[in-house]
């Protein structure tokens, strides 16, 4: 059997593909007709101008809705192992299960609402999708702690941990240096008064979408048990 066919391992597979695949394409396509500037752009800018915000904008959605299949696959594995074992506080698990769906509603408004035309309608969805996000992340790995011995490995449950650690820490520094960016533009030079803390914080936002994404990897074993 193939190791994608063990359970619902399917669900954070793909999640997993489809969504670093969303960031790539929709960069490469941008950066190929000259819409945004090869050195961290923001990933909203990559997704700002058609043809690929179309393309963003769909594959945005469906990495929210297979996002939201694994939370519930997740949240329904951790139900049933607390039912079991009695390990895991229920109000823990409905609280990650309900952070984890705004932050996919965050990202559906991400992904519709371009940073160009609709900035503070944009901006609010961003800050549901990375805010709530790294809630989730941050209960998930509590609840893997709880979860031991019957849940995760040790070492997932600290690599977990570490993800959470670096999303928060990078969340915190973006919205902070991204305060401070003048202006809503795809293409910055150097020279530009606010050059510096729109790398800053683009570089964040980076590190945390994969953060997540890498967050997100971590369940394929525990889906193998599903």
């Amino acid at each position: 059997m193939f190791w994608f066919q063990s359970g619902m391992v399917f669900l954070p597979a793909l999640l997993v593909i489809w969504s670093s695949s969303n960031f790539i394409v929709s960069y490469v396509v941008a950066i190929y007709r000259n819409d945004v500037d090869v050195v961290f752009p923001y990933i909203s800018d990559t997704g700002a101008e058609p043809p690929e915000s179309c393309i963003f904008g769909f594959m945005t959605s469906v990495t929210a809705f297979l996002a939201s299949g694994t939370m519930y696959a997740r949240y329904k594995f951790v139900q049933r192992l607390g039912e079991d074992v009695g390990s895991v506080r229920s109000r823990l698990n409905h609280a990650a299960l309900g952070l984890g769906l705004v932050s996919c509603l965050g990202m559906c408004i991400v992904g519709t609402f371009q940073e160009t035309m609709v900035t503070w309608v944009h901006d609010t969805g961003a800050l549901l999708f990375f805010g709530t996000g790294v809630f989730y992340a941050i209960l998930q790995a509590a609840i893997s702690y709880q979860m031991r011995p019957y849940g995760s490995a040790l070492c997932v449950c600290h690599t977990r941990t570490a993800f959470a650690v670096i999303s928060l820490l990078a969340v915190l520094i973006a919205v902070i240096s991204g305060g401070l960016v003048k202006g809503t533009k795809l293409h910055r030079k150097p020279s530009d008064e606010d050059y510096t803390v729109h790398l800053l914080s683009a570089v964040c936002e980076w590190i945390v979408a994969f953060s997540f994404v890498l967050f997100f990897l971590t369940y394929i074993p525990d889906f193998k048990l599903g």
